[in-house]
């Protein structure tokens, strides 16, 4: 099989694209470039199923298979019948059209939708539903009809291991693109008092381990017509792993959130290395060894309940992490800038927002605490 070339285009959270993008250069993408709400890299197939497989900050994977100008329907409606697509879509495989139109002729998606499916429909038999995994984004912008395939399937934050979740998880492609932005590389201890169905603990045993984030699930790219099933077993059982020199901790005063991250870890395979315990976040103390990261996702008013409440949970965190602490550096992600400053911690500037389940949050850093 011939190796095309093509745009990919990896989504991420707004506010972290920089961050995404040193992922993608660290794993030796060709060519990444940050634009609004992603990354975009060059490569054919087998780039895609490694970004899948590999990127621990993105939530999918868009493949740009191809795009062709349509100032009228009619036009759409001709393009889209000669497009080549059985060199990409199975027939047996049914799939969803997604169509948006912006500052162009065509401006009805409706009517656009209708003519690509088809033109799929009666040009290559391709089964159609509204249900189907496969999701085929049609973007008609200044005229130009850019045509992308949703390779991933479900969430890439969804690495096929946590099957208990706490009531306000946070997602595993944003922990791992704020451990990055905290500096973690895989070397230090990680500790998070606040765990929850342990998230940042097991993220970061999982990179100290060199686990891929893909390795236990399946993805929308194994239904396509251009997947090679001998090279992505290859591709899968490559990953060199290692053994952490550090440990993790997680702690909870919620027994329930313990026990959830405790099997969460279990099915990540991580469990050796992760110690969870359960108090509250006033207790913790540091383990012996070198100094690491503190990261932490506290409650905030606008997902749990009466922001006064917090105040003084946030002012306790602020003084034990200062007392005790010392030589740690403190991650803490928040919605409200206030509860951050209610620490006493001596953050850093206040970096960019970041959109996370309908609302902005910000990741706040200390230097190392003396």
């Amino acid at each position: 099989m011939e190796q095309q070339t093509f745009e990919i285009f990896l989504v991420c959270p707004p506010g972290l694209e920089a961050v995404l993008c040193e992922e993608a250069v660290e794993k030796r993408f060709v060519a990444p470039t940050v634009s609004p709400g992603g990354v975009t890299v060059q490569g054919g197939w087998p780039e895609v199923w490694r970004a899948n497989l590999e990127l621990r900050g993105t939530a999918r994977v868009l493949a740009r298979i191809g795009s062709f100008m349509a100032f009228h329907l009619a036009q759409l409606d001709k393009r889209s019948r000669k497009f080549p697509w059985g060199d990409v879509l199975r027939s047996d495989v049914p799939v969803k059209v997604q169509v948006t139109c912006k500052a162009s002729k065509i401006y009805h998606a409706g009517a656009a939708t209708q003519r690509i499916e088809t033109a799929l429909r009666e040009s290559h038999g391709i089964t159609l539903s509204d249900e189907a995994e496969m999701v085929l984004k049609v973007r008609i912008h200044d005229n130009q009809v850019t045509i992308s395939i949703d390779t991933s399937g479900e969430s890439l934050h969804k690495r096929g291991h946590k099957e208990a979740v706490g009531k306000a998880p946070m997602r595993e492609n944003l922990a791992s693109l704020f451990l990055r932005q905290c500096g973690y590389n895989g070397t230090e201890p990680v500790l998070d008092p606040m765990c929850g169905s342990g998230t940042f603990p097991i993220e970061a045993a999982e990179i100290a381990a060199g686990l891929l984030p893909g390795r236990s699930r399946s993805f929308a790219f194994e239904q396509l017509a251009s997947f090679d099933q001998d090279v992505w077993d290859e591709m899968r059982s490559a990953a060199p792993t290692k053994t952490p020199q550090q440990r993790f901790y997680g702690s909870d005063r919620d027994a329930g959130a313990i026990r959830m991250s405790t099997a969460n870890a279990e099915r990540a395979g991580v469990s050796d290395w992760i110690s969870f315990a359960c108090h509250g976040a006033g207790e913790i103390t540091p383990p012996d060894g070198p100094p690491g990261l503190v990261i932490v996702n506290p409650p905030y008013g606008a997902r749990i309940g009466n922001k006064k409440l917090l105040y003084p949970l946030y002012g306790t965190l602020g003084v034990t992490l200062l007392e005790r602490f010392k030589g740690w550096r403190v991650g803490l992600v928040t919605s409200e800038p206030p509860l951050a400053k209610a620490t006493g911690l001596p953050w850093k500037p206040q970096g960019p927002a970041v959109a996370h389940g309908g609302m902005k949050v910000w990741l706040w850093q200390t230097p190392p605490l003396r």
